[in-house]
């Protein structure tokens, strides 16, 4: 089962996704994504890891998700997709065709995933054109990729203001 949360940034998204996971799990995993820039960045992922308490396994990889899952069914939280692209696009050098290529098969292989995937991603093009291309190559990429994670979904939440709608 595939549910994906998506919404603007602080917007309520892992908190929710882990709030569904520990619903459904006493042992879940966080699946973390996210690549350390800067020193800013390295605070924001000690601030979410302050946030989960023992119950909690913790999965990290840049690049590769499927593989990096465990082989028997478990809840996973997979956080984030943005953070995840950020690292295909960079890996491509910008090339959005073969970044979302990639992504398209995570997302086809995710769909097989015998477990609860509770799968955080974020709206990015909901605001201003971008003026630099590299940026709209970006924001292609995510929109492309979630219309494709959204499709394979079983359930899509979008979180407004820390409210959850129900999208599918």
């Amino acid at each position: 089962m595939i549910h994906m949360i998506t919404g603007g940034e602080r917007s309520g998204k892992s908190s929710y996704a882990q709030q569904l996971a520990l619903e459904a799990s006493n042992v879940p995993i966080y699946f973390a994504t996210a690549k350390v820039w800067d020193n800013e960045f390295k605070e924001r992922i000690r601030r979410h890891k302050t946030e989960r308490d023992q119950r909690w396994q913790l999965i990290e990889s840049e690049i590769e998700i499927f593989r990096c899952l465990p082989e028997s069914g478990r809840t996973v939280v997979i956080d984030c997709i943005t953070l995840w692209l950020t690292n295909l696009f960079s890996f491509y050098k910008s090339d959005k065709r073969q970044a979302f290529d990639e992504a398209k098969q995570e997302v086809n292989q995710l769909s097989a995933y015998p477990g609860n995937l509770f799968v955080v991603t974020n709206e990015i093009g909901v605001g201003v054109h971008a003026p630099h291309s590299t940026t709209r190559d970006f924001v292609e990429l995510q929109g492309w990729t979630n219309q494709h994670l959204g499709k394979n979904a079983d359930k899509v939440t979008l979180m407004v203001s820390g409210i959850p709608m129900t999208v599918k």
